[in-house]
């Protein structure tokens, strides 16, 4: 065993993927944890616009505010529901808008799904070390870094595969919630039976009121600050296949258990904020302050701490479900590096994992690991991507005219007005916190994705080949000649060429990750009537070295004194060096393995492709 293998566990071959899908039990807390741990803050951030602008009477408005909230919730849980239904293959909100809208829409609601997972890693980390730091004043100065090891813990998790981190991160999120249940039902017993009583505090909490009353502005602005409690609901929607057959019937049951349990603890603990006027204490959060109050410093309310940070923790975990899930979508779309479609030893989406964490490790150091800095960055997108998602299936019912289609255009309907009322509210009410940002990196992200797009388009255009220009011609040479071979295309053709031009014995080389594309190259060899052997190895750990590897050992070792093996590899030549990031990955790995061997020597065949020759025939095309 390696080092990889102790910190990842054992590699599990492509027939295990269905053992490492989520059931219900445990793909709720998987999935939920994002939106069910948003109760410890979005209470808050609510309580932070109101207070210091009317004092105590800020809670004679915070049911203004959070009524709506949970209205739009089960608007949100209805909608996505329907999207798990008619969209079983994943991708959610994107692949709603991209078949009912086209791509601008799809890349708009990609480029702010991305930033909000980010996002969501980000805050709900540095939000459970303030509820450490709460419980434990003392590592007040090590917030960054207790972020950072909380990053690292949960991606080394993940990578190891998702039946484990389900089991890992179950118990604690329910924990969570039915500690929840207990503060909520033990607090309301209280005031019923006249033990419990608001907060007193000895310092000045509330200030002065400035305001008879407040504006409807205000109130926007803490309704933007509190919908950050809907964030997650996308997340289940997104990752329809991660779970077990029958797994829409599955996917929607957990949506709908997560909506219920929302608005029975975000509506509890927003309830008993309002009856014990909690204020806002620094160094102390809201639910703490519940909690203490409840509970007293007993073992219940280091329950509460310790679980709510955990939760917090665990509330990453549905975007390193959810995003690398929508990366891998994108991959196939051509709309990220097709890198992210890959699988990793333990089965997980290893380079969408790794993605998360180093983007959102940066964001923790940037901002000093301070929930309130990067919450105006945070609920913008995914009321982005609720409102096109909403859109979207309003001009489906429109166009299927299905049973009760008017009935599902209306809510739908309703939906987008209400989510795009909240983005415009989100955006301008944060524009000044940080929000701004945003309005850079969205379209950034866009112009970036359609950049690859046609990037990938272009390069399948100068690869394409047809049976009538496969010509390859035939020399001989005792060289033996061996081609790595993927697809048959203008590059193979090339390699082809070449080896036969150097060798009488020509055979060609694929190691098989997936079934189904070693079928469709052997139809292609076979229509094509490529004149030389395929040799197809079926990798089940996805991994392309080791079984070369083995494979050009006995090549070897069958070799008699003086003979020796060329393996060619095809190399793109790139016009700019940003296009190493799209290509040439696997190729560099291959030739650099190749080294060890003493009679291989490995071919970098160059293939050049020609932007100006491709606007030529675009043009012809165009005058024809």
């Amino acid at each position: 065993m390696n080092i990889k293998d102790v910190l990842l566990g054992r590699p599990l071959k492509n027939n295990e993927l269905a053992h490492e899908k989520l059931s219900k039990l445990w793909g709720l807390p998987i999935l939920a944890s994002d939106a069910v741990s948003s109760v410890a803050y979005a209470i808050e951030e609510i309580l932070l616009v109101l207070i210091p602008l009317a004092g105590a009477a800020a809670f004679h408005f915070v049911p203004y505010v959070v009524i709506p909230i949970l209205l739009l919730l089960l608007i949100l849980v209805f909608s996505y529901s329907q999207i798990i239904q008619h969209y079983p293959q994943g991708g959610g909100a994107y692949a709603v808008a991209r078949e009912n809208i086209g791509d601008k829409a799809a890349l708009l609601t990609a480029a702010a799904l991305i930033i909000d997972y980010i996002m969501t890693v980000a805050v709900s980390i540095s939000s459970s070390t303030a509820a450490l730091v709460s419980a434990f004043p003392v590592f007040q100065d090590y917030k960054v870094v207790i972020s950072l090891v909380s990053v690292s813990i949960i991606t080394l998790i993940n990578l190891r595969g998702a039946r484990e981190a389900s089991k890992i991160f179950g118990l604690p999120t329910y924990i969570f919630i039915f500690s929840m249940v207990i503060l909520i039902i033990v607090g309301f017993f209280r005031l019923a039976t006249g033990s419990l009583h608001p907060i007193e505090y000895s310092a000045g909490v509330f200030p002065r009121e400035t305001l008879q009353g407040i504006g409807i502005l205000i109130l926007l602005k803490a309704f933007s600050s509190g919908c950050s409690a809907m964030s997650g609901i996308e997340a289940v929607s997104n990752s329809v296949p991660s779970f077990k057959d029958p797994a829409v019937h599955n996917a929607k049951m957990i949506l709908c258990m997560l909506g219920g349990i929302i608005v029975f603890i975000f509506g509890g603990i927003s309830l008993l904020t309002i009856n014990l006027k909690v204020g806002i204490v620094p160094g102390h959060t809201v639910l703490s302050q519940l909690s203490s109050a409840v509970f007293g410093h007993t073992f219940m309310f280091y329950v509460i701490q310790i679980f709510t940070s955990l939760i917090l923790i665990l509330a990453a975990n549905t975007a390193y479900n959810g995003l690398p899930q929508l990366l891998y979508i994108l991959a196939h779309d051509g709309y990220v590096p097709r890198q992210f479609a890959s699988r990793g030893t333990k089965l997980s989406f290893s380079n969408g994992i790794m993605f998360i964490y180093v983007i959102s490790s940066l964001l923790i150091i940037g901002f000093q690991s301070e929930t309130h800095k990067m919450v105006p960055l945070y609920s913008v997108g995914v009321f982005i991507s609720f409102t096109v998602a909403q859109f979207s299936m309003f001009l489906k019912w429109r166009k299927l005219k299905e049973k009760g289609w008017q009935y599902k255009c209306w809510i739908n309907g309703i939906g987008a007005i209400v989510t795009l009322v909240v983005s415009v509210i989100v955006f301008s009410t944060k524009f000044a916190d940080g929000a701004w940002m945003l309005g850079i990196a969205i379209p950034f992200l866009m112009y970036l994705m359609h950049s690859i797009h046609k990037h990938y388009a272009f390069i399948g255009h100068q690869l394409a080949l047809t049976p009538d220009k496969f010509d390859p011609y035939n020399k001989v040479s005792s060289t033996q000649c061996i081609i790595m071979v993927h697809d048959v295309n203008k590059p193979f053709l090339k390699a082809i060429n070449y080896a036969n031009s150097i060798s009488n014995n020509v055979s060609a080389l694929h190691i098989c990750r997936h079934p189904e594309h070693a079928e469709n190259l052997r139809k292609q060899w076979e229509e094509f009537q490529v004149p030389c052997t395929l040799r197809i190895i079926e990798t089940p750990y996805r991994d392309i070295i080791k079984p070369m590897d083995e494979y050009l050992w006995k090549r070897e070792k069958a070799l008699k004194p003086g003979e020796n093996i060329s393996v060619i590899v095809i190399k793109f030549m790139i016009d700019h060096w940003y296009d190493n990031i799209l290509h040439n990955q696997t190729t560099y790995f291959i030739s650099h393995h190749l080294s060890k061997h003493k009679n291989i020597s490995t071919v970098v065949l160059p293939f050049h492709y020609d932007l100006h020759h491709v606007e030529k025939e675009e043009q012809a095309a165009l005058k024809n």
